[in-house]
This record gives C-alpha cells, sequence and structure tokens, in this order.
C-alpha cells in the first residue's frame, strides 16, 4: 500500500503542517519565510508529516531568530543519533528582516508565530508570522463573519 503524501502546491511547496490555532487566537499582521537549521533525523521526522507547534512562537536573541516550544517527535530507525524533540532550532532570515522583527516585537507588544512548515526545493521552511493577540470579543466577531460569508455563497449557489 503507498504512502499517502501532503499535498503539493502548484508553486512545487509540500505542505507539511498548519497552525490553524494561530488564524483564531492571533490577527495576523505579516508574514515571512525563514529556513530551519535542523538535524538528519528532525528532517526524516517532518517528512513523515510528524510536528506540533500549537504552543510555538519565535524570539529573537543576540540578533538571531529562535523557533521555541517547536515539538519533532523522534525519528525510529535513528536509534541513539535522535535529536531531543523539543530543542530550541535557529531560524535562518536576512539580517534586516531580524532587526524588523526584534523591534517589533520589542516596541509594540507582538509575536512572532509559525504559520505553517513547508519543503520547498527540497529544503524545510517555515512561514512565519508577526501576529497580535485576539480579544474573546474579536473572535466572536470574526467567527460571525465567516458564517455570514458562508451563507452568502449558499445563497449565490441555490439561485444558479
Amino acid at each position: 500500500m503507498a504512502k499517502r503524501r501532503a499535498a503539493t502546491a502548484p508553486n512545487g511547496d509540500r505542505s507539511l503542517s498548519v497552525n490553524r490555532r494561530a488564524f483564531h487566537d492571533y490577527e495576523i499582521l505579516e508574514r515571512y519565510e525563514a529556513g530551519l537549521v535542523l538535524t538528519g533525523s528532525e528532517i526524516k521526522s517532518l517528512r513523515g508529516g510528524r510536528v506540533d507547534f500549537k504552543d510555538a512562537y519565535a524570539r529573537p536573541q543576540d540578533s538571531e531568530l529562535w523557533l521555541l516550544n517547536t515539538h519533532i517527535p523522534h525519528y525510529g530507525p535513528a536509534g541513539i543519533y535522535n535529536h531531543d524533540p523539543d530543542r530550541p532550532r535557529k531560524l535562518l532570515l536576512h539580517r534586516s528582516q531580524i532587526a524588523e522583527l526584534a523591534s517589533a516585537v520589542a516596541q509594540k507588544g507582538l509575536t512572532i508565530i509559525p504559520l505553517r512548515l513547508y519543503i520547498k526545493n527540497h529544503v524545510a521552511k517555515v512561514e512565519l508570522g508577526l501576529a497580535r493577540g485576539k480579544r474573546q470579543y474579536d473572535k466572536k466577531q470574526t467567527i460571525i463573519e465567516r458564517d455570514m460569508d458562508r451563507e452568502a455563497n449558499r445563497a449565490v449557489r441555490a439561485a444558479r
């Protein structure tokens, strides 16, 4: 029986994981694409589609950007050469982008969260979002707007 593979986008990206909770809890202001520094067993585990970053965030430290609270489970065949599943992982961005993100997080009370993890041209990438937390009434308003859009789309389809 063939293995199920992640869907491939027209631009060649193979999405491994999407942080849907982030879109519910945060208002995404800007998006950035960053590379990840990974070990061999981590990339093998990622290619299997096994990653959890529901509580993950990125933090600037010493003019570098680090991804924290990301859980990449052990890769079974790696044996004793496995990685620490919860270790901080370095993100690869241009120096100017790191400085921009660091200043935004320090001044405005924003946070950097991972939105999506994907493979692009055989390299693991993470899509980061500069985000502001939503209040409870903002979340309710978003749900109401989404439901109204669905009803409008249903009405349009029914009229055809």
